[in-house]
């Protein structure tokens, strides 16, 4: 039996924790000292303080009262997670923290902060507040929370290895040079994990499902870097070998020279990427008298670019994670209609068939299992408590990825398990109709992703509905699944959509208790070529192979355009797969791609 935890009691001794460093107050986010969005064991602070999760949030304690906040994804989960007795559950948008404690902290309160978990705008934010309630912001130098998390796991120190050119597609040296070839100042400061990955083609293994080497680094003008990365870290061995990959221009040095390196580049002009760097940073560069430019991180746009080798790269891995998706919607169209099927045992089939491919290395985030309810939860995470069995009459719903050698995957599917009800095919249909919407979009250079978002939303708000989730976001190649700095989203955006970049196409639908709907395939974005066309035009490539459930289609709300995109798309997963499946899950193949 799973001993009971006892939640007041951990709130109490961070409150014990507080008062002997002389703090009213301590803000932890759901963050690393790197800035990751999923981040390891050791830095999930709130989840050992509350219970929670989820992989976005931020929790408030004062002396006498706590707030805990998320975003939309995660209203629900938060709601059953973490207890109200002892926390406010609130929504991070409608109810900032930065609100809650202008209407909350006693005059003179003062309020710590850990300045390695925040960036600088971060920290700006929460001086505004607490200043502006008549109180004093602390940058702790020991976080009090760490101090009573008495079984906190050690940093990760998974092997650091090269990612070979084959897959890389261009040499650590060409990057640096061309970086450095564009720099303006002395030195730009790396410390997310993703663009130090890239730039030196290495991966790591310290977060889970994500190929990190979480790293710091200093690229100079010169081409020249520094990598701050424990010697236990660095690969030894054939194929292995650190060392002889990065070569006489890049030195490693143990990472806690990092201090000591940014005091040596006083004077120096330094650029930093204000919204991906640690507050930490900002404040030693300062007191070491350089000169600080705030600029953005200089390998994330490249980055989202992907060359030739990395694109052809991601279509064959994509054409094997279809053929597994394939394989597993064949078997739970056998076995779900016969019930006994429960979520995880569905995640684990889908996880074995990926388990087969080429260059498979590991999931790309916990797949998300929902039947019925559960899939009204958007990033819903089965537990052995709320596992529950495939209904018939429902929707199953699985967001799920994989991460191979030569690309990174991420695709959901809601299938219709027996026959679903006419409201619930009139929403499916919806979401299919934004999403082919957003697909067959063509639109001019300089589009951003905010413009076209609307295409993915257009069917459902005729019908007064919307979906609290962005449409799409940028994906990584053998890298993070979610990066920018592109996206498709409501939010106001600078960045345009590029020949190479790789992102998420996926509109949804979620009726709280009753079932959640999404559909997600991942683009490429591509040169149009049309006839006559007066200026220069982009448009998407679909890149995921795997059917649409044809059974939770309300046909009659398709537009022959509409009906004409699936019916090709049908016979492109048909001809990827035909000849590599067995005889069964072909001839279901083709039922499942006929056209409509």
């Amino acid at each position: 039996m799973t001993a009971q935890i006892d939640w007041a009691g951990r709130l109490a001794a961070l409150r014990g924790e507080m008062a002997a460093q002389g703090l009213d107050g301590f803000v932890v986010p759901m963050a690393d000292q790197y800035q990751n969005e999923y981040v390891p064991a050791q830095a999930k602070r709130i989840t050992w303080l509350t219970g929670f999760t989820g992989s976005a949030g931020m929790v408030v304690v004062l002396k006498d009262k706590a707030a805990a906040f998320t975003d939309g994804r995660y209203t629900l989960q938060i709601a059953d997670q973490v207890d109200g007795a002892l926390y406010e559950r609130l929504h991070i948008t409608e109810a900032p923290p930065t609100d809650w404690i202008g209407d909350n902290l006693p005059r003179g309160g003062r309020i710590g902060v850990d300045s390695w978990l925040f960036t600088e705008a971060g920290v700006a934010r929460f001086r505004t507040a607490v200043e502006a309630a008549g109180g004093e912001l602390i940058a702790v130098n020991d976080n009090p929370l760490d101090a009573v998390w008495q079984d906190q796991p050690d940093a990760p120190k998974a092997l650091v290895v090269p990612h070979g050119l084959a897959f890389a597609g261009e040499s650590s040296h060409d990057k640096r040079v061309r970086l450095a070839d564009a720099m303006t100042s002395d030195a730009v400061v790396i410390t997310a994990p993703d663009s130090i990955a890239w730039l030196l083609n290495i991966r790591g293994g310290d977060v889970e499902h994500s190929p990190l080497p979480l790293s710091l680094a200093i690229l100079h003008n010169d081409g020249r870097a520094e990598l701050f990365l424990d010697a236990e870290k660095r690969g030894r061995g054939p194929g292995l070998d650190l060392a002889d990959h990065l070569g006489n221009e890049v030195s490693t040095q143990p990472a806690d020279d990092f201090a000591a390196a940014l005091d040596g580049l006083a004077g120096k002009k330094v650029q930093l990427d204000p919204g991906m760097t640690a507050s930490w940073v900002f404040d030693r560069l300062a007191g070491a008298k350089a000169e600080i430019t705030r600029a953005p991180d200089p390998c994330q746009l490249p980055k989202a670019i992907k060359n030739d080798v990395e694109l052809s790269g991601a279509r064959a891995a994509h054409g094997r994670d279809g053929a597994a998706l394939t394989k597993f919607l064949h078997w739970l169209s056998v076995f779900a209609p016969q019930g006994g099927i429960d979520e995880l045992t569905a995640e684990a089939q889908l996880a074995e068939y990926r388990q087969e491919g080429m260059h498979f290395k590991d999931l790309s985030f916990p797949t998300i299992t929902g039947s019925g309810p559960n899939g009204a939860i958007v990033h819903y995470r089965v537990s052995d408590e709320s596992n529950r069995k495939l209904g018939l009459g429902e929707f199953y719903l699985v967001d799920s990825g994989a991460q191979y050698l030569d690309g990174t995957t991420d695709v959901t599917r809601t299938i219709a398990i027996g026959e679903p009800s006419d409201e619930m095919r009139d929403r499916f249909t919806r979401v299919l109709k934004g999403h082919i919407s957003l697909a067959a979009a063509r639109f001019p250079v300089g589009t951003t992703g905010a413009q076209l978002d609307i295409l993915a939303r257009h069917a459902l708000w005729q019908a007064g509905l919307d979906f609290d989730h962005g449409t799409g976001h940028g994906v990584g190649s053998y890298l993070n699944v979610h990066e920018g700095p592109h996206s498709i989203s409501k939010r106001q955006q600078t960045q345009d959509l590029r020949p190479g970049m790789v992102v998420s196409n996926e509109p949804g639908y979620y009726k709280t208790g009753a079932y959640g709907i999404r559909i997600e395939n991942l683009v490429v974005v591509r040169e149009a070529e049309i006839a006559g066309s007066e200026r220069d035009m982009l448009e998407f490539e679909t890149l995921t192979r795997a059917p649409i459930d044809r059974n939770a289609i309300a046909v009659s709300l398709l537009t022959e355009g509409e009906k004409t995109w699936l019916n090709v798309y049908h016979q492109r997963v048909y001809d990827a797969h035909s000849a590599n499946i067995d005889d069964p899950t072909r001839e279901w193949l083709d039922e499942a791609t006929r056209p409509i």
